[in-house]
């Protein structure tokens, strides 16, 4: 791993801390995760193979990435805070999802990077996978859906939270009068 790749992963768990702090929900809030995933798609996205089962391997690991996500939300405490305002803080169990979608992703690269080259491209050409592009793309789209199905779940629960008179959402974004 480069030295930008430890960057990029140090700020991806620099997230978790973020959540386990916990705070107000606020349009900062749900653009903060969002853009270090983004960040670190464009750095390493080449394209997006399609070929052979490539598409596939996609789904798969973006369902992966969905179910850690929804999973994280759901183990999150949603609550209204002073003013109503909604607010998140993750707890252990989430915090725990999200580092193993993270650490999922940096053991797959540490494996590439360390002897497991062979076994994955063996992996590759049995299940009609094309390139190394496909897995760089597969896991990109696993962290981010893990993201924003985690941002979904939780702005939705904020969203139904009894007490507020203006839809929580966009009041913690500043969107709302």
């Amino acid at each position: 791993m480069t030295t930008t790749d430890y960057l990029i992963n140090i700020g991806l768990v620099a997230l978790v801390i973020v959540q386990i702090r916990g705070g107000r929900l606020t349009l900062r809030t749900a653009i903060r995760p969002v853009a270090c995933v983004a960040a670190a798609a464009f750095y390493y996205l080449r394209g997006i193979p399609t070929a052979g089962n490539d598409v596939l391997l996609d789904a798969v690991l973006g369902c992966a990435g969905l179910v850690l996500g929804v999973a994280c939300a759901a183990t999150t405490r949603v609550y209204r805070g002073e003013g109503g305002a909604p607010y998140a803080k993750a707890g252990a169990a989430a915090a725990a999802l999200w580092v193993l979608g993270l650490g999922s992703r940096l053991a797959f690269e540490e494996l590439w990077t360390h002897g497991g080259t062979h076994a994955i491209t063996s992996f590759s050409i049995a299940h009609d996978i094309t390139s190394q592009n496909a897995w760089v793309a597969g896991l990109v789209m696993m962290a981010l859906a893990e993201v924003i199905s985690r941002l979904v779940v939780i702005r939705i629960r904020a969203a139904r939270l009894p007490g507020g008179a203006v839809v929580p959402v966009l009041a913690a974004a500043g969107l709302a009068a």
